[in-house]
């Protein structure tokens, strides 16, 4: 895998700008803060990403993947202010459950998720070599 930085930029912070890979292709639906029974772990913003990232890793591991083979992520969230105010703690969370790998990101904030307890939903792709 290659992180993908054009020169010049100014580096950024928690996602990368591009990633190129060769593998196996994985592709892992939208995850949200639920368990295996499908039950929210918490209400918070937090704790509920925090699940979707376990669900991203338990989903990719199924293909043999780690969460270092990640290349991009899009997540859905229905507040932004909510993820922004919220960086440092989620930053921690995703360490903890991804560690330092930063693939190629988006985060857009939708009106509302198909599970209306839900506050976050991550997809994901990975490349599995």
């Amino acid at each position: 895998m290659k992180i993908l930085q054009p020169p010049g930029w100014a580096p950024p912070k928690g996602y990368s700008n591009g990633v190129a890979a060769r593998g196996t292709f994985v592709a892992i639906g939208g995850q949200i803060g639920w368990d295996a029974d499908q039950r929210f772990v918490a209400d918070d913003f937090v704790a509920q990403a925090r699940q979707a990232l376990e669900n991203i890793v338990a989903v990719l591991a199924q293909a043999g993947g780690r969460p270092e083979h990640l290349v991009r992520m899009t997540w859905y969230v229905v507040d932004c202010d909510e993820y922004l105010a919220s960086a440092r703690e989620l930053g921690r969370a995703y360490r903890e459950v991804i560690g330092r790998h930063y693939p190629a990101m988006t985060a857009v904030e939708v009106s509302r998720l198909a599970e209306p307890r839900a506050r976050v939903e991550i997809e994901a792709t990975a490349v599995v070599p």
